[in-house]
């Protein structure tokens, strides 16, 4: 075992992990995933200790590297919420400070912009959810209360009334519906995020006896 000196770290652990991947534990729970290459380079052995200087050139100019590449990888697949894309680099065990670094480098090229998220799915989605709907979903992919009422207030200009009755019309809603009928379609146009006072004032409107 190598000499350990004052601001060395440990690797406590060596893991397989299969396609040439390896994670490597350090004391203190850190953790880095590598490959054989890099490993067999920087002679990282189960028990050594490393000076901590090689520690942070492995964080920063290997994995830290690696998730850029990995982020912007992900947003040419698709656009993607600052927090979706921090959630799948996270799940890949990329250290929360090279998340953290990544999704900043990919900020500086705008290539990943909640806002611009938030106008584009608004517009794309306007004419088949509600309103509600669309600021729930938006705020289940991680976007801000506020991002979210500026996307709405500036791309969703449907009319709700309109919307309420086409869909209506879809499930050819009619003034002869029973009320089993009645509360099928009503309950789904509740769960299409429409008020109650919406939907109920639109059946009426097409003559529903309920």
């Amino acid at each position: 075992m190598n000499q350990m000196y004052e601001n060395d770290i440990q690797v406590t652990k060596i893991e397989k992990l299969g396609n040439g991947k390896i994670r490597i534990r350090f004391e203190e729970e850190e953790s880095l995933i590598l490959y054989y290459s890099e490993i067999r380079g920087n002679k990282l052995e189960e028990g050594a200790y490393i000076p901590f200087s090689l520690y942070e050139k492995l964080l920063k100019e290997v994995v830290g590297k690696r998730a850029k590449k990995r982020a912007l990888h992900l947003l040419e697949q698709m656009d993607r919420t600052e927090q979706q894309l921090r959630d799948k680099l996270l799940s890949s065990e990329y250290p929360e400070c090279c998340v953290e670094d990544a999704i900043a480098y990919v900020k500086s090229f705008h290539y990943l912009d909640d806002s611009r998220y938030a106008e584009t799915f608004t517009r794309y989605k306007k004419e088949k959810l509600s309103r509600h709907q669309i600021k729930q979903k938006l705020m289940t992919k991680g976007v801000s209360r506020e991002i979210v009422a500026k996307a709405i207030e500036v791309e969703y200009d449907v009319d709700e009334a309109v919307h309420i009755r086409n869909l209506l019309e879809k499930k050819h809603f009619s003034t002869d519906a029973d009320e089993g009928e009645f509360r099928r379609v009503y309950n789904y146009l509740l769960r299409r995020g429409f008020r109650s006072g919406d939907i109920l004032k639109e059946m009426r409107c097409v003559g529903a006896d309920w």
